[in-house]
Formats: C-alpha cells, structure tokens, sequence
C-alpha cells in the first residue's frame, strides 16, 4: 500500500485520517493493526482529541433497541455496548451501570413502547417489560402510564476520558497525532494534501472529519446528494444535592425522527443531566453566541433550513418550533417533569457544554439520513454519517469501514 512519491513534503504517510473524534481514533487503529507495516497519521485542527461531539456527549452507551434491525446501528450499538464495557473494565475507566427506564408518558406511548420490545428482541438486546410498580422498584420517582422498559445493559462513562484514552492507545500503536492541524484541500498530483502545517504526502486518505465530512468528500467528488445540517444540543444539571438518581429516564421517541427527546440521564460522576435539545444551528460549529461563526456556513445553512421549514419537510417546522422553546431552562425542567416527581424541585439551572450534532441531510429528497453512510475509492474514503450513537459504536463501525477500505484498496 506505499504509494509514495519523490518531491518536497512536510510530513508523508501511507494512511491519513482526518478527524480525531471517536470515530477517527478507532478507525486510525484499526488499520494500524490491519497494515502494521505502513505508516498512519491522524490530523486534529483543534488543539485535542474528542474537542466536538465526541467530548460533548452525554456518554450514555445505548443498548441497542431503538434501531430497525435492518440497520447498521442496530447491529453496531448492541455490540459496541459490550466491547466498550469490556473495554472500560479492561483499562480501568469509570462506568456507571445503572441501566436505563423508557417510560410512557400516556396512552398513546404504549404502542412505541410496543414497537421497542419488538426491535430489542429482533436485535438480540435484552429488555425487561415493567408495570408502574416494577418500574417503580429500580427508580421510586419514576413516572409512567401503565408500564415501562428497562435496559440493563445502557451504561454511562466519561466521552473525554475514553477519548483520552484511546489517544493513549493510538499513540502506542505509532500513530503520529497533529493537533492544530486543518485540512485544507487536496493537492494537485492527487497524491498529496495542503493542510495548515503544510504539504502533506498521503498514500490513502480517510476522511471522519464530522461537521465538515462533506465539504472535504465534495473536493474528492464524493457527497454529491448530501449536505451536513447541524443541530444544537443543550444539557441543564441538577445543581441541588445531595441527589439521587438510581437509573437514567428516557420518554419513548418518536420513531420518524433522528432525536430521542429530552431525558434524565445519569453521569458515570453521579451527576443528574436534562436534555439534550435538538435545535436547529445556524453554523456547523454554533456553540455560544458568534463564536466560530462563519459567514458563508450561515447563509448556507440558514437558506437550507428555510426551505425545510417553508416546506415542512420531515415535520422540521413543527420541531424547529419545539426545539427552540428548549433554551429556556425552565420548559425543558417542566416538559421532562412528566418523567420524575420532584425534578422541579432540584434546581436545573447549569448548562453543560453545548454539542453540536452533525446530522446528514439528503438533499435531493430532502430526507435526514437515519443511518450511517460512507463514500470512498481506491485514493480516498469518506465517512459522511456518524450521528448517534456513533460513539457506542464506534469500534465494531471501524472495524466494518475498515473492511470496506480493504475492498477499495486491493
């Protein structure tokens, strides 16, 4: 696989991967471990690891059940949920195993909750159906109509901690890491790419670059159909304590949308969490006031969303109007009441850092994607789709995007 040439070159290596998220650290070794013989860079333009979404998580590893069984998450959550819980025990980290409550908030949640069991059972998750009462036994604050589930094996670590160290990991492995270091376009022999460090001699570039996936696959002419849309997730915590939680509280979603809704969830620190939103941004990196604000994405990105809001597409009026109600504390405490007598009561004020999620839209049919997707050739590879829960994912996903690679690059 050495594809190197002979010219003038700030670095050279035989496999880049752009973007140390999750997905990028895992996937960078992976194929250290596949093609031990070659060299692999992993570039950051931040100054660490896990700096966008996979710091900002809430770290809750799901289970497995919300996902048809059709679907690469279905498969890669479920058995992502044990390799990293092996993992964590295996290294040390901290994991809260405290399991998770979906709870029907009325009537009609029944057939969801239905629906939950049915995509468990098909996808080989284990799921526990409980009355009010049984449910009542795991967390006795919990609210719901008739009945619940439970998850037993959701689980809660530290994103920044497991980033860390899997960094750590990669670092052992010989993989050369450039912080600080942006991608910027490719060169002109195909051979190479112009990044803020310089001119970089690559053999084979994977892209898992998130909010900018699809700008740097469009320069490889890939993503022709999809564009990134981003989406703003707020956290509130508990600041009242001392505060038990006994297990993390989901309401039961609404299947046609890519957002799970506000919940409880409990932090492998003990912390109690509501959230996070799903509001629409108005710039890839939109986390507090302008910062990192960036005229040409506002424009883009504001005319996409309206022409999704004009038309209704996926119902994105009806919940861009929803969403926005969620940067007032207060609606956000009293929509997730309905889950938790006396939530009110624990003073919910403290924002969390703010995530920004990086949503595929497909732009032709003007659909989300619900489920990863990727692009590649024999020079490059692309990883346009890794939402959540891409970080419980994350290893058995590299591991399935490295035997795609191997097939393009034989």
């Amino acid at each position: 696989m050495d594809r190197r040439g002979k010219g003038s070159f700030s670095k050279k290596a035989d496999i880049v991967v752009i973007g140390a998220g999750i997905v990028g650290v895992t996937l960078a070794i992976e194929l250290k471990q596949r093609y031990s013989d070659c060299s692999v860079m992993l570039l950051e333009k931040e100054p660490f690891a896990g700096f966008h979404a996979s710091g900002r998580n809430s770290g809750i590893l799901h289970a497995g059940f919300y996902y048809t069984a059709d679907s690469l998450k279905a498969r890669f959550t479920r058995d992502g949920n044990i390799l990293w819980r092996d993992y964590c025990r295996e290294k040390g980290l901290r994991i809260n195993e405290s399991g998770k409550l979906v709870v029907a908030i009325s009537e009609k949640d029944l057939v969801g909750l239905d629906e939950l069991c049915l995509r468990g059972e098909r996808n080989g998750v284990p799921l526990h159906y409980l009355t009010a009462k049984e449910a009542q036994e795991i967390e006795p604050r919990v609210i719901t109509y008739g009945y619940a589930l439970y998850s037993p094996t959701t689980a809660s670590i530290d994103p920044r901690e497991v980033v860390a160290t899997k960094i750590r990991d990669a670092v052992n492995f010989g993989i050369d890491i450039q912080y600080g270091c942006k991608f910027l376009l490719p060169g002109s022999s195909g051979r190479e790419i112009i990044t803020s460090h310089g001119k970089y001699e690559v053999g084979y570039l994977v892209n898992a670059a998130g909010l900018y996936a699809d700008r740097i696959a469009l320069q490889y002419g890939f993503s022709d159909s999809y564009r990134i849309l981003p989406f703003k997730g707020l956290y509130i915590y508990a600041t009242k304590r001392p505060f038990k939680l006994h297990t993390n509280i989901y309401p039961v979603p609404d299947m046609s949308k890519p957002f799970l809704g506000a919940h409880f969830t409990l932090t492998v620190d003990g912390h109690v969490t509501i959230g996070p939103t799903a509001i629409p941004a108005f710039w890839r990196e939109h986390y507090n006031g302008v910062s990192r604000f960036k005229a040409g994405e506002f424009f883009e990105i504001v005319r996409r969303e309206w022409d999704l809001f004009r038309r209704n597409t996926f119902g994105f009026r009806d919940l861009a109007f929803e969403e926005i109600k969620k940067y007032r504390k207060g609606y956000m405490v009293k929509e997730a009441a309905a889950m938790l007598r006396g939530s009110e009561t624990l003073g919910f004020r403290k924002r969390g850092h703010p995530g920004i999620r990086a949503q595929l839209l497909n732009v032709k049919t003007g659909q989300l994607e619900m489920d990863f997707k990727y692009e590649g050739d024999d020079r490059s590879f692309h990883v346009l789709n890794a939402v959540s829960p891409a970080f419980t994912c994350a290893i058995p996903f590299s591991k399935y995007l490295a035997d795609r690679i191997q097939q393009l690059i034989k």
